[in-house]
């Protein structure tokens, strides 16, 4: 791109609103919460505002972004800056609670999401929402680019029955929104009524991925090392549910997978004429920890060659169906507890749905079962659309 996307951060810096002088901050942060140069927002705000930064919160994987997966917490600590208190929402408890915003009076939100339904940090950002709601506090989102484009929309909704830290409301896999847009939607449509304000980003369009912004990727997370790993992981994380390796303990998370009992070869013949815009590799590596940690794993790495074309979600659901068909004895589901729900199988969870996995599981046409959720995916692109701030 000729020039940088400016992110929300940015956008403050450069028109600090007046309003925010005199009153009590909180940040809501994490390592990718930075400007083009790096500088984090903490420290752009504290030069803006000084003396005004009151409180850090840090959502799941902590402020370091330190954590690896599923349950594993952050505790509360003190930021050796600026002396300041440090809430985990990622800890015993993923909502703040009064006394965490007794110290405030405006949480500001700068955090990377990654475009999918299962992704917690906007759930951290909905119950900040509400809370904030609740104590009368006003919050405001630094927005930033939603990694995998704003134009391409995938997935059934999420059942109401199958709720949870990785699925909170009836949203597709794949949403389509940035963190400001989805924030504005889960704010208005399930009446949550927050004093919600967005500072948007500029030179930012629908069909950007992240690769388009002119910005560097700094991961969220530990296992989204690369804006290419965004692009898969809508669909390479419902293997968490399996104990087949999402690519945890290697160099490349989601983008390769596998599992000692998979022949590579023997499964690219069996999904390569139904994957549209990927080259599927294949691979043998060794985890350093996760799933089969220092077993030999068969599989494929994903390099995806048309983005515009490919749809992760499906595509996993293709490689699940054809590892459950062809290793029926040696394939397995997770079982619970997985981030906190300690009955239904994370599969569900993940998945949004009993339903579809057990017509996974019996081998219904993965074209049909995408159709018998076009009309909710469309229903949802509809509403959701409302809340778009970039045309």
């Amino acid at each position: 791109m000729s020039s940088k996307v400016i992110t929300g951060i940015e956008n403050l810096a450069k028109n600090p609103p007046d309003y925010l002088s005199n009153i009590k901050l909180g940040l809501l942060c994490n390592p990718a919460s930075v400007d083009s140069y790096f500088k984090h927002t903490s420290t752009i705000i504290n030069k803006i505002y000084p003396g005004r930064l009151k409180a850090l919160f840090s959502p799941q994987h902590g402020l370091y972004a330190d954590k690896q997966d599923n349950m594993i917490e952050s505790s509360h600590s003190e930021d050796n800056k600026f002396k300041i208190p440090i809430f985990s929402l990622y800890s015993k408890s993923r909502i703040p609670t009064k006394k965490m915003f007794d110290l405030i009076d405006c949480l500001i939100i700068d955090i990377q999401d990654a475009g999918c339904r299962v992704y917690t940090f906007i759930y951290t950002i909905a119950y900040c929402l509400e809370k904030a709601a609740q104590y009368g506090k006003k919050v405001i989102i630094l927005d930033r680019p939603n990694p995998i484009g704003g134009i391409e929309v995938e997935g059934n909704l999420l059942e109401n029955n199958y709720k949870s830290f990785v699925g909170r409301f009836p949203i597709p896999m794949r949403h389509g929104m940035t963190v400001g847009e989805i924030s504005s939607y889960f704010n208005k449509t399930f009446n949550i009524n927050c004093d919600l304000k967005i500072i948007k980003l500029k030179k930012w369009e629908r069909k950007m991925y992240y690769s388009d912004t002119g910005l560097n990727w700094i991961p969220p997370s530990p296992n989204l090392p690369t804006d290419s790993s965004c692009i898969v992981y809508p669909g390479q994380v419902i293997l968490e549910g399996t104990n087949i390796s999402e690519g945890r303990g290697t160099t490349l998370p989601f983008e390769q997978f596998g599992a000692p009992f998979i022949n590579s070869f023997d499964l690219i013949d069996n999904c390569i004429n139904k994957i549209p815009g990927v080259y599927l590799r294949p691979v043998r590596f060794e985890p350093v920890a996760g799933k089969w940690h220092n077993k030999s794993c068969n599989g494929l790495h994903i390099h995806v060659t048309n983005k515009k074309i490919f749809k992760p979600y499906k595509t996993s659901l293709i490689f699940l169906q054809n590892i459950i068909k062809m290793y029926k004895n040696d394939f397995a589901f997770k079982k619970p507890p997985y981030e906190y729900e300690y009955h239904k199988l994370p599969m569900d969870l993940i998945l949004g749905s009993k339903n579809l996995r057990k017509n996974i599981e019996n081998n219904k046409d993965i074209d049909m079962l995408e159709q018998s959720w076009q009309k909710d995916l469309d229903n949802f692109i509809q509403n959701s659309k409302r809340f778009y701030i970039y045309e």
